[in-house]
């Protein structure tokens, strides 16, 4: 799962080119019901030989610290080791019992709890979701009205990715939910496969309401629990509680590596936040081969119905657009599907079940072949090169069905390099954009403020040493001047600074000149998100409006202003008492006088001072209103 969008820069946009190469490898999968496997005639100890030098080899060249694999071959557990390190820094090993953050592998395990549910009969795949979870709403009513679990478990609600509503949110999943009404979609509802991890949240609170328990408890008790997870957990705050976790690790450069923080994604858990170990995830993809059974044998409980771990494996949704091109020549992967939770396709000529991860600082992969008894689980502690867990899958594919290997390293770096040159002339581009010597149509100090969107919440934007400042979310990123009133985020090594290098905020004002809005490409599908500006907390702070209050001489009148409770109240001789409504900065409306708009100034600026003056807008011009002395 990625929880951060694309970057904008030229280094930004050889990594998104690159990532969008690396998911035709990570969702490729199964295009029908798992059957019973055929045993293998291979020899793994003999197929395997040289493996670990391999590994190592693509670890060294894509800058992996450290690395958890875990290989199931005939139905059984072959291997499960670690690469590397879990903590570059403090030298620490990887093994086989290592916690990583799988993200959105976390998804799989949604899908089976609500798998589940239908199997108790608790849930119905084509009952609309909202006769369940009253408070769901979307903004198309058709997919208000219509959504089922089968739409929320195979990305067709017609909703893009929205995801920095949550990466960062101090909400949780019922205020994200609240809000997913002010999302707009990109396609009509069914129309089209577009990843969306609020609804693998909206997932997991459906399976809240039904049973009255937390998604968490869920889980534990139904598959951690049953499959013997004893150590598997749902928080990165959780997992650091561990003996044997994994740091995340991030690329600050070319060369250097480098931890960073834990991102918590707790709010949407059911659509990524889940941590786990390769032994641990083995015995996760045992029981999918296995149809549902805690194990192999038909003494092995039954967690899961046969027909719904067959559904969970195949096609629900086409997969359309970037995710479903292939390589010119690429012949080994068949075109993809999702299923509940998981992608679906072949790889060559096999049956493919699959799905991938990622949140900051970690890439998983969990692959298997279901009619070949053969899967893959990889965990690495790095974002900065993604390719790696996929090329390590395939390259055991290849060894345990006795095939030559394909060199999909040497196919990854050719990619790489078209990229590196698609990103150069997506730069060279950007700057032949910019008209060189405009300026801002304001002083900087004008732009700052709070400015908010119905769903994204606020974006702030502040003044600091002369340069203006974006807080949006967990984001925090200087704004350099790029051309008239628009700005960019300047390239960084920061991780999530520069996950929005490149990133333009335009601003924009009133035809009486005052800065009112912002707009942000938070959605690379959508139009820039539009952010309005608000008033400042001050303006319903009575102790500061009474600082305002005042007798006003408004062109030979005296204009009163008055603190009524909380809000301020504005009177003129022979009209009535009108309520002021705040706006922006020390500007308020006047409640129902449409165009009518006044602003205070204080004593020498100061903010601890009190008003010297009140400026009146008004359809017939502006005045300014001077404040009596007491």
């Amino acid at each position: 799962m990625c929880t951060t969008r694309p970057r904008r820069s030229a280094r930004s946009a050889a990594r998104e080119f690159h990532h969008r190469l690396l998911a035709l490898a990570t969702t490729v999968l199964l295009l029908s019901a798992p059957a019973a496997f055929t045993a293998s005639a291979v020899d793994p100890d003999k197929a395997l030989q040289g493996f670990d030098e391999w590994v190592e080899s693509v670890m060294k060249e894509w800058k992996v610290p450290g690395l958890g694999v875990a290989i199931i071959h005939d139905n059984q557990l072959l291997m499960a080791r670690g690469y590397g390190y879990r903590d570059l820094e403090g030298k620490l090993k990887a093994d086989g019992d290592t916690l990583f953050a799988i993200g959105s592998n976390s998804k799989s395990f949604t899908a089976t709890v609500l798998a589940m549910l239908e199997d108790e009969g608790k849930l119905d795949w084509e009952q609309p979701v909202r006769e369940v979870l009253r408070d769901f709403e979307l903004h198309d009513p058709v997919a208000t009205a219509q959504m089922t679990a089968v739409d929320l478990l195979s990305h067709r609600s017609g909703l893009p990715r929205h995801d920095l509503l949550w990466y960062g949110s101090p909400l949780d999943r019922r205020e994200l939910l609240a809000r997913l009404r002010y999302l707009e979609p990109t396609e009509p509802f069914r129309a089209k496969f577009q990843y969306q991890n609020l609804m693998f949240m909206t997932a997991g609170i459906l399976a809240e309401e039904i049973t009255n328990k937390t998604w968490e408890q869920l889980v534990k008790e139904r598959v951690f629990e049953p499959l013997g997870m004893e150590r598997s957990n749902f928080s990165v705050d959780e997992m650091q509680r561990d003996p044997n976790f994994s740091y995340p690790h991030f690329h600050a450069d070319e060369s250097e590596i480098a931890r960073i923080p834990f991102r918590n994604i707790d709010a949407v858990g059911p659509a990524g936040s889940i941590n786990s170990t390769p032994r641990e995830m083995a015995r996760y993809v045992l029981f999918h081969l296995n149809r549902g059974a805690a194990g192999p044998g038909e003494d092995a409980a039954r967690l899961l119905s046969e027909t719904n771990a067959a559904r969970m494996q195949s096609p629900q949704m086409v997969i359309q657009g970037a995710l479903a091109a292939r390589v010119p020549g690429e012949t080994e992967r068949g075109d993809p599907a999702y299923g509940l939770g998981l992608m679906v396709s072949t790889y060559r000529g096999h049956k493919h079940v699959a799905h991938g991860g990622g949140i900051d600082g970690f890439i998983s992969a969990m692959d298997w072949l279901p009619d070949d008894g053969i899967g893959v689980v990889v965990l690495s502690n790095t974002n900065g090169s993604g390719v790696v867990p996929q090329l390590v899958t395939s390259n055991v594919f290849d060894r345990l069905l006795g095939l030559d290997e394909v060199d999909w390293a040497g196919r990854v770096r050719k990619q790489q390099e078209q990229a590196q040159k698609a990103a150069a002339a997506i730069e060279k581009q950007t700057l032949e954009d910019r008209h060189q010597g405009t300026q801002p149509s304001h002083a900087l100090d004008d732009f700052t403020g709070t400015y908010q969107h119905p769903g994204y919440g606020k974006a702030t934007v502040s003044l600091v040493d002369g340069q203006l400042r974006l807080a949006i979310g967990f984001i925090d990123a200087p704004l350099e001047h790029h051309h008239y009133d628009v700005f960019v985020v300047p390239e960084s090594d920061e991780p999530v600074v520069a996950d929005f290098s490149g990133t333009k905020v335009q601003f924009l004002y009133t035809k009486d000149g005052r800065v009112d809005r912002l707009t942000i490409p938070l959605e690379a599908a959508l139009s820039d998100i539009i952010f309005e500006r608000v008033a400042s907390e001050a303006l319903s702070d009575p102790e500061f409006l009474e600082r305002l209050t005042g007798t006003y001489q408004l062109g030979g009148m005296d204009a009163v202003v008055a603190l009524s409770t909380d809000h301020l109240t504005l009177s003129v001789p022979g009209q009535p008492l009108y309520e002021m409504v705040p706006e922006s900065g020390l500007s308020f409306e006047i409640k129902g006088l449409q165009g009518f708009r006044v602003e205070f100034e204080l004593d020498q600026g100061n903010v601890e001072s009190t008003a010297s003056a009140m400026i009146a807008h008004q359809p017939n011009g502006t005045f300014r209103a001077e404040r009596k002395a007491n």
